[in-house]
């Protein structure tokens, strides 16, 4: 925050959501505590409901002998979760005045993704996509009232910024649902032009005007999707785990297993908050990169979780696949997260060659394990928390030159 923008006057407290309906006026991107909103939380929450259901069907489809099938409607199921969660959060930044009608439209965004959840098993079992694509469409209709209500209470730029918006996205709805009539081998290849119809609308919509998107607040919303995204991997895995010991009785085989995933767990969650982001996001290119790059991020911490169920499966003879497609399933996602975690989030607060090398390092090294057999995982975890000790090592060792660099 500039030493201009800190002198200015608060804005007022914003009254109560008992009120009446009030114009959906932006926020002041100097806000004081700024921080996510109960709703907000609960709309995390519910999201995670659809990762959950497409991660059960990516171990399904590894299990079964068909990866490439299942990384393929994975990353598009993941995608429609992202994306509706992605554009929520940035509007919610720049727009949220927390009145009822606010309110109902973000619960009928909920309802959405759990309808899209409803229809996870089917597009990857059987590539039917209907429910998926309307469950996409009614949290997409919510957005775009939000839009047009935004775009009635301002006007000029900020106006004509927000009917962009509510425009792009009714014409990518469209698009989204002749997607349904196309021949399935089509289908992935009219995804992808979709998918970048989508991503170029905000690129559109704010050309000429930029939201007041707040930094720390969305800082804030990106980590704590990332906790409860790796908490989920937690879950997944603890309930396979303790499925391959109560039924197969395979506590020797599994323990293994279970401590490399705590440990890669633990150490992703520890490299991803060993920054604060925030003071990096100053413009909206440096914000739009940084947000949109979070797909490999969210998606491979999801996918960890998947692999650290494909792995237990193997151990106990559930999963016709071989030790190393297992490890692979493990090592990948986690490589990918580390990877782009440096790329996006942590090289920017980086000071000299050491330090930069540590997460590309670490990946590689990830990867290297996938050959170690029975012991993939637990290596992984030991070469993540290897990577955690490292670091902290050697900031320790400049931080007089780190905070220079940084600042």
């Amino acid at each position: 925050m500039t030493s201009s923008s800190a002198s200015k006057t608060p804005p007022p407290p914003r009254p109560t959501s008992r009120k009446s309906l009030r114009p959906m006026t932006a926020r002041g991107r100097s806000e004081a505590h700024r921080v996510a909103s109960p709703l907000e939380l609960f709309f995390d929450l519910c999201f995670v409901v659809a990762i959950a259901q497409a991660g059960i069907q990516l171990v399904h489809s590894v299990a079964e002998g068909h990866a490439g099938e299942g990384i393929l409607s994975y990353a598009m199921v993941f995608f429609a979760i992202w994306w509706a969660w992605m554009n929520f959060t940035w509007f919610a930044s720049a727009y949220d005045n927390d009145d009822a009608l606010y309110r109902v439209v973000t619960l009928v965004q909920i309802a959405g993704v759990l309808v899209l959840a409803a229809g996870v098993s089917r597009a990857f079992e059987d590539h039917e996509f209907l429910i998926v694509v309307l469950g996409y469409m009614v949290m997409r209709f919510a957005m775009i009232t939000q839009w047009v209500r935004a775009a009635r209470s301002t006007g000029g730029a900020e106006r004509t910024m927000a009917l962009r918006y509510a425009g792009g996205v009714l014409l990518c709805q469209v698009g989204w649902l002749a997607l349904l009539f196309l021949p399935e081998p089509a289908r992935p290849w009219a995804f992808l032009v979709m998918a970048v119809a989508e991503l170029c609308v905000p690129l559109y919509a704010e050309k000429d005007f930029t939201t007041s998107w707040h930094p720390h607040h969305i800082s804030e919303r990106y980590g704590l999707f990332t906790i409860i995204v790796l908490g989920e991997t937690i879950a997944a895995a603890t309930v396979a785990v303790k499925s391959g010991v109560d039924e197969h009785d395979a506590l020797n085989e599994l323990l293994p297993i279970a401590a490399g995933g705590l440990l890669i767990v633990f150490s992703a969650w520890w490299i991803y908050f060993a920054v604060p982001i925030h003071g990096h996001l100053r413009s909206n290119g440096q914000a739009f990169l940084w947000g949109y790059g979070h797909y490999l991020i969210f998606a491979s911490a999801a996918a960890i979780g998947a692999g650290l169920e494909v792995a237990v499966e193997q151990a106990v003879g559930k999963a016709h696949i071989s030790t190393l497609a297992a490890s692979a399933s493990v090592t990948l996602p986690t490589a990918l997260y580390f990877l782009t975690v440096w790329v996006l989030h942590a090289r920017h607060f980086k000071v000299g060659i050491a330090q930069q090398l540590v997460l590309p390092v670490t990946a590689l090294l990830v990867i290297l394990c996938t050959f170690l057999g029975d012991w993939a995982v637990l290596t992984a975890g030991i070469v993540a928390t290897l990577a955690v000790v490292a670091g902290v090592m050697l900031k320790a060792r400049m931080p007089e030159k780190e905070e220079a660099e940084a600042a």
